[in-house]
Formats: C-alpha cells, structure tokens, sequence
C-alpha cells in the first residue's frame, strides 16, 4: 500500500514538466548537430548578420554625427553672435509706443 501525500494535479504537472524537458533538450541536441554538420552555413549566415548590423551602427552614427553638426552651425553661424535670427522680443514699452 503506498501513500501519497500529494494530489493528481502535482503529478501530471511533473510529467508535463518532464516531457516538455525531454523535447527541449532533444531540440538543444538536434540543433547542436545541425550546426556542427553545417558550420560553414552558419559561420556565413552569422557573418551576414554581423556585417548588416555593422552597417546599420555605421549608418546611424553618420545620421546623429551630420544632425549635430547641423544643430552646432545653426547655434552659432558667426561664432560672434548670441542671438537667432527673425526673433523679435517684445516688452511693454514697445506696446505702449505702437498706441
């Protein structure tokens, strides 16, 4: 006679457990000898990717790199200047005079 201290639920949640480490460690298996079959694929594959990440690092530094260097000329277009263009500060006495 043996004793179970525990319910139903508990053991099939263990051998679902069980079966779904099983696959997963059949797919882990698998894969390891796909890539030890088909190395030079995978070294190609992976160079790909690398190379196009590569490029795209590449190409968003150029983008930030050209936008501040748009942003440093439009601060300062002589150096000597401490003020923008086409803006006009307007305080009371300016009002008072247009009446």
């Amino acid at each position: 006679m043996s004793f179970r201290f525990y319910t139903n639920v508990i053991s099939q949640a263990s051998r679902n457990f069980a079966a779904g480490l099983f696959i997963t460690g059949l797919l882990l298996i698998g894969f390891g000898f796909l890539v030890y079959i088909l190395r030079d694929l995978f070294a190609i594959l992976f160079s790909i990717i690398f190379c196009v990440a590569g490029l795209g690092c590449g190409v968003t530094a150029v983008k930030i790199f050209l936008a501040q260097r748009k942003l440093d000329n439009m601060d300062s277009d002589d150096g000597t200047t401490d003020y923008r263009r086409n803006v006009q500060i307007h305080s009371e006495e300016s009002y008072e005079s247009d009446i």
